[in-house]
C-alpha cells in the first residue's frame, strides 16, 4: 500500500478546496484519535477503580449501559484500555533501565 499519495497531482478545477477538504478531514481524523486515546485513559481509571461496582457485572456492561456501546465494542474498548496501561507500564520499566 503506498502512503506517500500519489505520483502525479490530480488537474482538477476545484483542486485548491478539494486540498482544503483533505486537511479538514486530517485534522479531525487527529482530534478523534487524540479523544479516543483520552476515552481509553477514562475508561481504564474508572475500571482500575471498580467505578461499575454498583451493581453491573463488569466494567463493560456498565460501558454499554452508560454510553450506548453494543457489549461486544464495550468489552473491547476496556480490554484495549486495560492493554494500554500494561505497555505503558512496561515502556516505563524499560525506560527505568
Amino acid at each position: 500500500m503506498n502512503v506517500d499519495g500519489p505520483s502525479f497531482l490530480p488537474s482538477h478545477p476545484q483542486n485548491a478546496e478539494l486540498e482544503r477538504l483533505g486537511d479538514q478531514i486530517a485534522e479531525l481524523a487527529a482530534h478523534l484519535d487524540a479523544a479516543t486515546a483520552r476515552l481509553l485513559d477514562l475508561i481504564r481509571e474508572f475500571d482500575a477503580r471498580d467505578g461499575w461496582g454498583n451493581g453491573f457485572r463488569s466494567c463493560a456492561h456498565w460501558l454499554a449501559w452508560r454510553i450506548g456501546l453494543e457489549l461486544g465494542a464495550a468489552r473491547e474498548h476496556v480490554r484495549v484500555a486495560r492493554a494500554a496501561r500494561l505497555a505503558a507500564a512496561a515502556l516505563a520499566g524499560a525506560r527505568a533501565r
